[in-house]
């Protein structure tokens, strides 16, 4: 039988996913599409950005990746737009075909329509925007030695970070423990107390999609930590170094960190039908992009409502993109061979969020952890969803000095500018 070519837009958990499982089996030949060399892991690229791990201890490239694996290609190259009639992609780089085509994009940051906050604040979504957060930090620090004036070198010290989801809870952790572990040395010019982090977000608590159990601990240890926490305070503006709310307040500041929304990344070709809230695809129980039959979707890009748990769509978290990745990939074989395919169910086995040192909540199968069992269990699950054992090796190395030293040596400033 002639081998099938099937095409992955998105090297993320869902698309690396479905290549790995297709990759077993020689009915398929795939090719993966992305507009980076390698993969990287999103849950830590905070972790980059405040220079307590390297970007190589996130990444790892798609080629070396795939070296093993005699039907398994790499197509660098930005997504542009899908011919369906011709069963062809456009890409920056020329044109791919495809017999069967998987859209596992991801989604890309939502400024919600403002425009200042777009072109002024840092987001948190690609290892170029972490790098530009840590050079951002690091130059406003090295310039407030420079300056006699309070107000000034306060407002190059304060940081605001909109969204108390578990990314903004995170950084907002890890920037508190910084502050009282490692700057006071990196800096002894500057007074600890000018430095000020907010953490705000629009809705009423933190971490809203978790047990009020972990939003209470979270809000307390973030307190513990020092840090402003602002709720029912959604971001208005950000122009001339202040940020103001909705709700009339202000704060001022030269840096927002921006990890409030995504929405799903434009993919022309599709219609108008496909699409759905938040610029997901709209998908059947099998993946299927609405309309087609030899198109798919998978992870955050895709907008499922079939699953009876999840009637308005599943989270935009990684488990869902790993398990409709692998999911695809048997159906696939069913889809070949002829056989009846599985409808997909996601199987959540609970959220968890890191604070600081020794500090995590985790809601798991229907118990709610916190503390040093949270904090060990946080760091098992993200050290073994690493691609690679050497990004394993590399990343506990790091993890286990920075535990016993409060202090990493990865403060470097390098050129990288955010994705916007």
């Amino acid at each position: 039988m002639e081998q099938k070519k099937v095409v992955i837009i998105g090297g993320g958990f869902a698309g690396i996913n479905l290549a790995q499982k297709l990759a077993k089996d020689n009915l398929f030949h795939i090719t993966i599409v992305d507009k980076n060399n390698y993969n990287f892991f999103p849950p830590l690229l905070y972790q980059v950005a405040t220079g307590f791990l390297d970007p190589s201890n996130i990444c790892y490239p798609f080629r070396k990746f795939f070296q093993e694996k005699s039907n398994l290609r790499f197509n660098l190259g930005l997504f542009q737009e899908v011919f369906p009639a011709e069963n062809r992609i456009l890409t920056d780089t020329g044109d791919v075909y495809y017999d069967y085509l998987i859209f596992a994009t991801g989604t890309e940051t939502n400024y919600f329509g403002m425009e200042n906050v777009k072109k002024y604040a840092v987001p948190m979504k690609t290892v170029k925007d972490a790098l530009a957060l840590r050079n951002h930090i690091l130059w406003n620090k090295e310039k407030a030695t420079k300056i006699a004036d309070v107000n000034e070198r306060k407002k190059l010290l304060s940081i605001v970070v909109a969204g108390a989801g578990p990314t903004g809870v995170e950084i907002s952790g890890m920037l508190a423990e910084m502050h009282k572990n490692i700057f006071k040395r990196d800096y002894p010019e500057l007074n600890r107390d000018e430095v000020q982090i907010y953490l705000v977000d629009a809705l009423p608590n933190v971490l809203n999609p978790m047990t009020k159990k972990s939003q209470q601990d979270t809000l307390g240890e973030l307190k513990g930590l020092g840090i402003n926490v602002l709720l029912d305070h959604a971001v208005k503006d950000f122009q001339n170094g202040v940020v103001t709310f909705a709700n009339g307040h202000a704060i001022q500041t030269e840096t927002l960190i921006w990890t409030s929304g995504v929405t799903g990344i434009a993919l022309p070709g599709l219609p108008k039908e496909a699409i759905g809230k938040g610029r997901r695809v709209l998908v059947d129980s099998y993946n299927r992009v609405k309309g087609f039959t030899n198109i798919f979707a998978i992870g955050d890009i895709c907008l499922m409502t079939t699953d009876e748990k999840f009637p308005d769509g599943h989270p935009q978290v990684a488990q869902v993109a790993i398990q409709q990745g692998r999911t695809l990939a048997k159906n696939f074989r069913a889809l070949i061979e002829g056989k009846t395919l599985h409808d997909f169910h996601y199987n959540d086995r609970g959220s968890m969020a890191i604070i600081g040192v020794n500090k995590a909540v985790a809601d798991l199968s229907g118990m709610h952890f916190n503390g040093f069992i949270a904090y060990m269990m946080w760091l098992v699950v993200h050290l073994f969803s690493l691609i690679r054992y050497r990004n394993q090796v590399k990343t506990l190395y790091n993890w286990i000095v920075a535990l016993f030293t409060r202090d990493q040596s990865l403060r470097f400033i390098l050129d990288a500018k955010p994705d916007k």
